[in-house]
C-alpha cells in the first residue's frame, strides 16, 4: 500500500519524539497526522485485553504496543511536514483552554468495521459536548497547515509501505467532514481479526464503563490507521475553572 520511501525527519521541533529504530517516515513533505487523547489505565487495560484475544486467533493483526498505542482519535489530517512545529503550537494553544483530564467518558459497546475476510475491532466511546468542542477547535487551529490529500508515503511504515492500506488515504483526506461534527464517532481501536470470530465477539455482553483521558499527542498514522509514530506530546493545561 505504500511504496516510495522517504528520509527520516530530524527537524520536527521541540517536543518531538525520536524515531523508533526501524520505523520509516515515508515522506518528508506531507505527513498523515492523528491528534489523539490518550486514555487512562481503565481503558488501556480493556483495550489490550481485547487485543491479546484477537492476536491469539489472528497473529497477522497488530499488537497494542509501543508502536500502536490505545487512543481516541480527535482529528486526522494530511499536513505539510515543514509546518509540524506550527501545528504542535496551534494544538497546544487549543489544549490550553481545555481540561480533558477532568472529563469522564463512557465506553458503551464493541464494534467492528468489516473488510472481508477480516474486520477492524474497537470500543465505541460516546460523543460528548466536550469532545465535539475540542474537535471543532482543533479543526480550526490546524486547517492552515493542511493539504487536501496525500499518498501512502505520508504514513509511517515498518515494511517500506507494504503494511499501509490504500483506503487510509481517502479516509484521512475526507476525515473532515466525513468523520467530524455530527459524523464524529469516537472510539478506541482494539485490533484485527477474522469476521467470523468478530461476529461471535459482538454477540457477547458488553459492560459499559467510564474512563478519562490522561494525555494528548500528535502521531503519524501507520498500518490500519493506528497511531504508530509519536511526533509530539501535547501539554494539557487545566482551565482556571477546575
Amino acid at each position: 500500500m505504500r511504496r516510495k520511501v522517504g528520509l527520516h525527519r530530524t527537524d520536527w521541533g521541540a517536543g518531538r519524539v525520536s524515531n523508533p529504530d526501524g520505523l520509516r517516515v515515508q515522506n518528508d513533505s506531507v505527513v498523515a497526522v492523528d491528534v489523539v487523547l490518550e486514555p487512562d489505565e481503565t481503558m488501556t487495560v480493556r483495550a489490550r485485553g481485547v487485543n491479546a484475544r484477537l492476536l491469539a486467533v489472528y497473529p497477522e493483526g497488530f499488537a497494542l504496543d509501543a508502536d500502536h498505542q490505545p487512543h481516541v482519535t480527535i482529528l486526522q489530517r494530511f499536513v505539510r511536514a515543514a509546518d509540524l512545529n506550527d501545528l504542535y503550537a496551534a494544538a497546544n494553544n487549543v489544549f490550553a483552554s481545555e481540561d480533558p483530564t477532568a472529563w469522564t467518558l463512557r465506553a458503551s459497546k464493541a464494534y467492528y468495521i468489516p473488510s472481508p475476510p477480516i474486520g477492524l475491532a474497537g470500543i465505541v466511546v460516546e460523543p460528548t459536548d466536550d469532545l465535539l468542542r475540542l474537535q471543532r477547535k482543533l479543526i480550526d487551529a490546524i486547517t492552515p497547515y493542511t493539504v487536501p490529500t496525500g499518498t501512502v508515503d505520508a504514513f509511517a511504515s515498518t515494511q517500506q509501505g507494504r503494511d499501509i492500506q490504500e483506503f487510509l488515504v481517502q479516509y484521512v483526506a475526507t476525515f473532515v467532514p466525513a468523520a467530524s461534527g455530527e459524523n464524529f464517532n469516537p472510539h478506541v481501536t482494539t485490533g484485527a481479526g477474522p469476521q467470523t470470530y468478530l461476529d461471535g465477539m459482538m454477540a457477547e455482553p458488553f459492560e459499559a464503563f467510564a474512563f478519562s483521558p490522561v494525555g494528548a499527542s500528535v502521531y503519524q498514522l501507520g498500518t490500519f490507521g493506528t497511531a504508530q509514530k509519536k511526533l509530539a506530546a501535547l501539554t494539557l493545561k487545566p482551565s482556571e475553572s477546575t
